[in-house]
């Protein structure tokens, strides 16, 4: 059990609500930080100001207080600094991400933006097709979550932008596709994950009878329901074009209004109003290709290179890449080569590039900030051991049937508070297994908590501002954060209403997954469509917001 117990959930919890209430990330977050500093250095401060002030009522616990406050501040700086500088792969994500900026910065500057939109706009003129291309780009990105919100977000944001979808709606789109289609496809989630389950057996001492870890994650995979129900609800939402929740009235505003975001938001990247029109005079498809290809083929190659071992398997390979190393070959090469375009094609000078490279670092200076916060807070959350308090608050409350619902569940908060899946995982999935061990004796059980802890994890990911990877949605995108969150949080609740009804058609009925996955189909079919029913007539707004889909489109043509 966590030393720090139930205080340990305040600091995350702090930094979640002020964000969610006050619409600013970047102070809520240092608020948590902090908050997670003093409770840390509070004992230790109670015993100092005794010591100094001999034990006077009164003034020991205020002395003890002001130590705190500021012992407590110099704590959550240090865990800022150790959020970059003692983590690898840390310090690659924020150069992957900052160079990417300039990618994508140099790829408009080239007009690669443009040239991708004149070329498709006649073929996606409608937001339903615009929606479902960008679903469709999210699943074939299955092999790494940052890179495919980084490459969905920058093709489709101008596009989305064209038809008046609103950058709630895409990062939407790209958020709840990125992260379940990687635990479901050959990816680094996946690597990760079946170390986690390995680990999990080896703590419980049943490695030698136990299954393999690889076959225990594959039998999860039908029981992973809130990611495969994530992934239909995005298809669904798409091409039903019926909204609910935030995320009604931002469709209708940005239809009415062409105001892709809400007047008065923080989008996290906003590349026409930093970087101006773009340099090139006749736009060039390859202007785009090129660099987003050399992206995706440098990022694949990177994680091959890093991963291959003699006689490894594709498993082997995911498991040991150095995934931080080989997204930040791709965005390398995703830079030189856009430079190399404009040099080639004489579209901009040395200057003019090297430039782009910088303006490209600042466009992404908030998305930056908030990574570091979040991962200072979830390693604030590691140090007080929240993960491993409500891991243990949750074992005590288990009977076989509704243990797949209280992992969900405690994998979500641990999620939502930490805003790591990973972190999730690596805290819960031996816990996990461990318990249904020592409740069941047999194996047959393990699969499913496996998709459990996968589902709660990705869930409680979603419907955090504090996640790094909610965090790049909004940035790829040029969404505000926190209202990326609050149109996200209905949808993400709908799924995970779905798969708990799954896991207890399982638990009671025994159902098996060829029977409660339909089921939880026609369910999910039928909240989309009376929820947007019902919240429709609450706000007085139409279902769908329909309205022409460009501002040269013929009206007729928006569905």
């Amino acid at each position: 059990m966590s030393e720090f117990g139930a205080v340990s959930l305040i600091p995350p919890l702090l930094a979640i609500v002020l964000a969610i209430a006050s619409r600013r990330p970047i102070p809520a977050l240092f608020l948590g930080v902090w908050s997670g500093g003093f409770i840390y250095v509070f004992a230790d401060s109670v015993g100092y100001a005794a010591s100094a002030t001999g034990g006077v009522p009164g003034l020991d616990e205020l002395l003890a207080v002001l130590i705190a406050v500021f012992w407590g501040f110099t704590q959550a700086v240090q865990w800022l600094v150790e959020s970059i500088g003692d983590d690898t792969f840390h310090a690659q994500i924020l150069l992957f991400t900052i160079l990417l900026g300039s990618g994508v910065a140099l790829i408009w500057q080239l007009g690669g933006s443009l040239a991708v939109r004149r070329a498709v706009a006649d073929r996606l003129d409608t937001q339903r097709k615009v929606g479902i291309t960008a679903w469709a780009l999210g699943l074939l990105m299955f092999f790494d979550d940052y890179a495919n919100t980084a490459i969905v977000g920058s093709v489709m944001k101008d596009l989305s932008d064209q038809l008046r979808i609103s950058r709630e709606k895409l990062s939407y789109i790209v958020d709840s596709t990125a992260a379940p289609i990687a635990t479901l496809g050959l990816s680094n989630w996946v690597a990760f994950q079946i170390g986690m389950v390995q680990e999990g057996y080896e703590i419980a001492g049943i490695a030698d009878e136990a299954p393999s870890a690889f076959a225990t994650y594959v039998g999860s995979i039908p029981y992973n329901v809130y990611s495969i129900f994530a992934i239909v609800m995005v298809a669904l939402i798409v091409l039903t074009r019926r909204d609910f929740g935030e995320m009604l009235a931002a469709e209708h505003r940005s239809v009415r209004t062409g105001q892709v975001n809400r007047e008065g938001a923080t989008p996290m990247q906003a590349i026409e109003n930093e970087l101006g029109e773009p340099s090139a005079d006749d736009p060039m498809l390859r202007s785009f290709a090129i660099p987003v290809i050399a992206l995706v083929v440098a990022a694949i190659a990177g994680a091959l290179i890093t991963g291959y071992a003699p006689g490894a398997d594709a498993i082997d390979v995911l498991d040991e890449a150095d995934w931080g190393a080989a997204l930040l070959w791709g965005a390398f090469a995703m830079v030189f080569s856009a430079l190399a375009v404009g040099f080639y094609y004489r579209i901009f000078s040395l200057e003019t590039g090297i430039g782009g490279v910088i303006d490209g670092f600042s466009i992404m200076l908030t998305a930056v900030t908030i990574l570091v916060l979040a991962w200072a807070i979830s390693t604030a959350a590691e140090v007080l051991e929240t993960g491993v308090y409500v891991a243990g608050v949750a074992e005590g409350v288990v009977s076989p049937e509704l243990l797949p619902i209280v992992v969900l569940f405690t994998a979500a908060f641990i999620a939502f508070s930490m805003g790591s899946s990973w972190a999730t995982m690596g805290v819960l999935t031996p816990i996990a297994i461990s318990v249904v061990w020592e409740l069941t004796g047999s194996f047959e059980l393990m699969p499913v908590i496996v998709g459990a802890v996968f589902s709660g994890a990705i869930f409680g990911d979603h419907t955090s501002p504090i996640s790094d990877t909610t965090v790049l949605s909004a940035t790829f995108t040029g969404a505000d954060l926190i209202d990326h969150v609050r149109t996200q949080m209905y949808y993400a609740g709908t799924v995970v209403v779905v798969a708990t009804a799954c896991y207890l058609l399982y638990g009671y009925l025994g159902l098996p997954p060829l029977v409660f996955l339909p089921i939880g189909l026609v369910l999910l079919v039928g909240l989309v469509y009376g929820l947007s029913e019902l919240d429709s007539r609450r706000q007085g707004l139409a279902p769908k917001a329909v309205t022409a889909e460009r501002e040269d489109a013929d009206p007729g043509r928006a569905e």
